[in-house]
């Protein structure tokens, strides 16, 4: 972290104000802007994908534990991998324990079928205990062509994931197989190097 960014967010948490102004707090999907939100492009959406995205997405916070798209939060940066200490524990997968596993069992509860595609990161999933939920955890990976072999290349799979996600909502996706459909950003779905958990998708570029 730059000392700039570390100067800024210092301000944040010192004047941090609970009350939810609107001149201040936003929509969470508004508020993040990492390569994961580029490949989200609300911009694209219209009100009924936001009103769909509210019931069906969410996002996973270092700070927040579990949010839906339109809760309001205030501007912040705090990774879920940092290394925070409190009485919970010694980082913030302590800290939060299972109860963003739990907050995720809940909200799954009203599907049917039971699918969560996680569209997350490796260090916000860790936040997450899959064998706690009674579901299916569908985690896709996107490979880009690189000196002769499909690798993943983080900065392309963060903005996949996004577009991954902003697709499903677009499209109001229904079931598993849906998943296997996206073509988005370029990548098709491989079927031979997929499984049923971690369906495959590569790009030639």
């Amino acid at each position: 972290l730059s000392s700039d960014l570390a100067d800024l967010n210092w301000h944040r948490f010192q004047d941090w104000d609970r009350s939810m102004d609107p001149k201040e707090a936003r929509p969470a999907v508004l508020a993040f802007k990492g390569d994961t939100y580029l490949g989200l492009d609300v911009s694209q959406w219209s009100t009924r994908d936001f009103t769909h995205a509210q019931k069906n997405l969410r996002i996973l916070s270092g700070l927040h534990g579990v949010l839906r798209p339109l809760d309001r939060i205030h501007p912040y940066r705090l990774e879920m991998g940092t290394k925070l200490a409190t009485e919970a524990g010694k980082n913030l997968y302590e800290f939060w324990g299972d109860s963003i596993t739990e907050t995720i069992a809940a909200e799954l509860e009203g599907h049917s079928p039971k699918v969560l595609v996680n569209c997350a990161s490796k260090e916000y999933f860790k936040a997450v205990h899959p064998k706690q939920l009674d579901a299916t955890v569908v985690t896709p990976q996107f490979l880009d062509l690189n000196n002769g072999g499909y690798k993943t290349i983080g900065f392309f799979a963060k903005r996949a994931r996004g577009a991954m996600a902003s697709w499903l909502i677009r499209s109001r996706a229904k079931s598993l197989k849906s998943v296997t459909k996206f073509e988005g950003l370029g990548y098709r779905y491989s079927e031979d190097r997929s499984t049923r958990s971690t369906p495959v998708f590569l790009r030639d570029h």
